[in-house]
C-alpha cells in the first residue's frame, strides 16, 4: 500500500542535488496582472535590483553634475583668470583637472554597476522564461516551434535586459538636460529661449518614429524566431537531411527566411534612419541660433566670452540626451515587442501542476489503475481513450497492444502526467496521480521512450542524470543490466567518452540501451518501457530481457508492445481497440481466442521483416563518439514503429 506522507518532511528527498546546490532562484517574479503593460509587470524584477541600480543612478547624477561643474569652472577660468586676470591661472586649471579626474571615477564606477545591474536582471528573466518553459505542458510544445522559444528565451530577453538597464540611465541624462535647462535660464534667458525653440519638434519626431518602430521591431524578432527554427530544425535533423540529399533544400528554406527577416531589419534600419537624424539635427539648428545670438551678445559686452563658452557647453550637454533619444525609442520599442512575446509564453499557464496540499507518494510495491479514463487531445477532436479501464498487479509486468493510433504511448504517459486525463483517473495505490507531487511521482514512474534523447556530456553523466549522487558502481550496475556496459568499455574513455549532440554519434541500439540504464538507475517503482528497445539488434535485446526479468519482479511494469519479441517480457497482455480494452489474458490466450490481437501481430510482424531487410542491405556503419571511430558490437534491426 502507498502512503501518502508529510509534504514539507519529504519533498526535498526529491529535488537534485546539484540542483540544490548549484541552482539560484530568480531575485523576483514578474507581475502576473495583464491590464498592466509590460513595463510596470517588469518593475518587481527590477525593484529586486535596487541597491546596485540606485548606486549606478546615483552615481550618474553625480556625473551630470560633475559636469555641469565643468563649465562652470570653465567659464570662472576663462573670465577670471585669463580675461581679467584676477585669479590664478594655476589653481582653476587644478580645480578642473581634480573635477575632471573625479568624473572618470565615477563614470566607471556607474558604468560598472550598471552592467552589474544588467546581467542581473537578465539571469532572472531568463530563469523565469526556461523555468515556465519547463512547466508548460507537451501540448505547448507540440504546437510552438523550437526556434520561435529559442528566439523569445534568448534575443528577447537580451533587448529586454538592455531597455531595463540602461533606460533608467538615459532617463538620468534626460533629468541632466533639465537640470542644464534651469543652469542656462539663470545665464541668459533669451539664449534658453533660443537654444529650446527646436523643441517641441524633437517632441513630435520622437512620437511619429516611436508608433512606426513598434509593428516592425515585433515582425523583426519574429522572423529572427523563424530563421532560428529552420536552423536548429537542420542541424538537429541533420541526418535525415544528408539520407535525402536534401541540403539545396534547406538552403533555399533559410534563404526564404533570412530574405523575410532581411526585409524587415531594413524596414527598421529605414525607419531609425530617416528619423534619428532629424532627431539629431534639430537640437544642432539651436545651437546655430545660440551662436549667432551670443555671439552678437559678447561684441555688444552683454555677456562675457567665458559665459558663451560655458552656455554652448549647456546646448552641447543637452544635446546628448536629445541625439539618444531616438536609440531610446527605437530600443524601447524593440523591448516592447520582445517583451510582448515573452510575455505570450508566460501568460500562457501550466495545465499540469501540483494541487494544492499535494503530498510526496512513497510506495513499495504498487498497484496502477486506469479507471473509467478518457483522453482527447483537442476538444475538436475525437477521444484517443474512453473509458479506458485497466489494473496492473503489484509487481506483475503487462504488455499493452493495440494498432497504430489506439493510444497506447498516450496512455503510458497518463500514468507520469505528461498528459493528464480529460475523464476518470488514473491511480497508484488507489492514490489519484493528481493528488501526489509531480517530482515524487516522475522518480516512482521511471519511462523509457521509443526516441532516447541523450545529452552532449559523458555517458556516465547522461546514466546519472536523474540522479547526480550516484556512485560509480551503481551507474555500472545499472548499464550492465541495460546491456551497455560492454560496447561503453570499449569506447575511448568509457564512461568518460562525450557523446555528440542527442546522442547522435552513438547508434540506435546504444543510445536506447543507455536510456534504459538512466531509468534504472533511478530504481523505480513503477516502469514503462515504450517501445524501449526498437532499436537493439535480437540478441541484445534478449540479453537485456534477461536481465530486466531479475528487475521487473521488484517493480510493476507497463511495456507499450510493438515488437513481437517484447511480448516474453509480460505476464499478461491487454489489447486496446478504439481507446479502451477489448482483451486481457495470456499472449498464448489471446492468439487463440482473438482475432483482432493476432491481426495485430501479424501486421506487426510484417513491418518489422520489411524493416529488418532495409536493414540487412545497408551497410553497416561505426559507431562515432568524440570523433573517434570504433567498432560497434551489434548491427541495428529496427523494429516497427507506432
Amino acid at each position: 500500500m502507498s502512503v501518502v506522507a508529510n509534504a514539507a518532511a519529504a519533498a526535498d528527498q526529491f529535488t537534485p542535488l546539484t540542483v540544490r546546490e548549484i541552482a539560484k532562484a530568480p531575485s523576483a517574479r514578474l507581475s502576473p496582472d495583464r491590464s498592466k503593460g509590460w513595463l510596470r509587470r517588469s518593475l518587481p524584477l527590477v525593484w529586486a535590483h535596487k541597491l546596485t541600480l540606485g548606486f549606478a543612478l546615483g552615481l550618474s547624477t553625480l556625473s551630470v553634475a560633475l559636469q555641469a561643474g565643468l563649465l562652470l569652472i570653465s567659464r570662472h577660468t576663462i573670465d577670471y583668470a585669463i580675461t581679467l586676470r584676477t585669479a590664478s591661472l594655476e589653481a582653476w586649471v587644478a580645480l578642473l583637472v581634480l573635477v575632471a579626474v573625479l568624473l572618470f571615477i565615477v563614470s566607471l564606477l556607474g558604468r560598472q554597476l550598471l552592467f552589474v545591474t544588467g546581467f542581473g536582471i537578465e539571469y532572472d528573466l531568463r530563469s523565469i522564461v526556461f523555468e515556465h518553459l519547463q512547466r508548460l505542458p507537451y501540448e505547448f510544445h507540440v504546437r510552438n516551434q523550437t526556434g520561435q522559444l529559442m528566439s523569445r528565451a534568448n534575443s528577447d530577453i537580451r533587448v529586454v535586459q538592455a531597455f531595463l538597464t540602461f533606460g533608467p540611465s538615459i532617463a538620468i541624462s534626460l533629468l541632466g538636460a533639465v537640470f542644464y535647462f534651469a543652469v542656462m535660464i539663470t545665464i541668459s534667458p533669451l539664449l534658453t529661449a533660443v537654444a529650446l525653440f527646436t523643441i517641441p519638434l524633437v517632441y513630435w519626431a520622437g512620437v511619429r518614429m516611436r508608433r512606426l518602430m513598434f509593428p516592425i521591431s515585433w515582425l523583426v524578432q519574429a522572423r529572427a524566431g523563424d530563421v532560428s527554427t529552420v536552423v536548429e530544425e537542420n542541424i538537429g535533423g541533420v541526418r535525415v537531411v544528408k539520407a535525402f540529399a536534401a541540403e539545396s533544400y534547406q538552403l533555399r528554406n533559410l534563404a526564404l527566411a533570412a530574405r523575410k527577416l532581411q526585409w524587415a531589419g531594413i524596414q527598421q534600419v529605414d525607419i531609425q534612419a530617416r528619423w534619428s537624424p532629424v532627431l539629431q539635427a534639430l537640437p544642432a539648428l539651436s545651437l546655430a541660433g545660440v551662436l549667432l545670438l551670443g555671439g552678437w551678445m559678447v561684441i555688444h559686452h552683454q555677456v562675457s566670452i567665458g559665459t558663451l563658452v560655458a552656455f554652448n557647453g549647456y546646448v552641447l550637454l543637452m544635446q546628448a540626451p536629445f541625439r539618444m533619444l531616438g536609440f531610446i525609442l527605437a530600443m524601447g520599442q524593440m523591448a516592447s515587442a520582445s517583451a510582448h512575446r515573452i510575455y505570450e509564453v508566460l501568460d500562457t499557464p501550466p495545465a499540469i501542476v501540483d494541487k494544492a496540499g499535494a503530498a510526496p507518494l512513497v510506495v513499495t510495491l504498487p498497484e496502477v489503475r486506469f479507471r473509467g479514463v478518457g483522453y482527447r487531445y483537442d476538444p475538436e477532436l475525437p477521444e484517443i481513450l474512453s473509458g479506458l479501464d485497466l489494473t496492473i498487479a503489484p509487481g506483475e509486468t503487462l504488455a499493452l497492444v493495440g494498432a497504430t493510433g489506439s493510444g497506447k504511448s498516450t496512455a503510458a504517459r497518463l500514468l507520469n502526467r505528461t498528459l493528464d486525463v480529460t475523464d476518470g483517473a488514473v491511480e497508484i495505490d488507489r492514490v489519484d496521480v493528481r493528488d501526489v507531487t509531480l517530482s515524487s511521482l516522475r522518480r516512482t514512474v521511471g519511462m523509457v521512450l521509443d526516441e532516447p534523447f541523450l545529452f552532449s556530456a559523458s555517458i556516465l553523466e547522461n546514466i546519472a542524470y536523474g540522479q547526480p549522487d550516484a556512485g560509480f558502481e551503481d551507474i555500472v550496475a545499472a548499464a550492465k543490466a541495460a546491456g551497455a556496459h560492454d560496447f561503453i568499455s570499449e569506447l575511448p574513455g568509457g564512461y568518460d567518452a562525450v557523446v555528440g549532440e542527442r546522442g547522435y554519434t552513438l547508434s540506435g541500439g546504444q543510445r536506447q540501451r543507455i536510456a534504459i540504464a538512466r531509468v534504472l538507475l533511478l530504481d523505480p517503482k513503477v516502469l514503462v518501457l515504450d517501445d524501449a528497445t526498437s532499436a537493439i539488434d535480437v540478441h541484445v535485446e534478449l540479453e537485456i530481457h534477461r536481465a530486466l526479468r531479475k528487475l521487473l519482479g521488484q517493480r510493476t511494469t507497463l511495456v507499450v508492445a510493438h515488437r513481437l519479441s517484447t511480448l516474453a517480457l509480460a505476464d499478461r497482455v491487454a489489447l486496446l481497440d478504439e481507446g479502451r480494452v477489448v482483451a486481457q489474458g495470456s499472449h498464448a490466450d489471446l492468439l487463440v481466442s482473438e482475432p483482432r490481437y493476432a491481426a495485430i501481430l501479424a501486421r506487426v510482424q510484417e513491418e518489422g521483416a520489411a524493416h529488418a531487410e532495409e536493414n540487412a542491405e545497408a551497410p553497416k556503419r561505426p559507431a562515432v563518439v568524440a570523433d573517434v571511430e570504433v567498432r560497434e558490437l551489434n548491427p541495428d534491426l529496427i523494429g516497427g514503429g507506432s
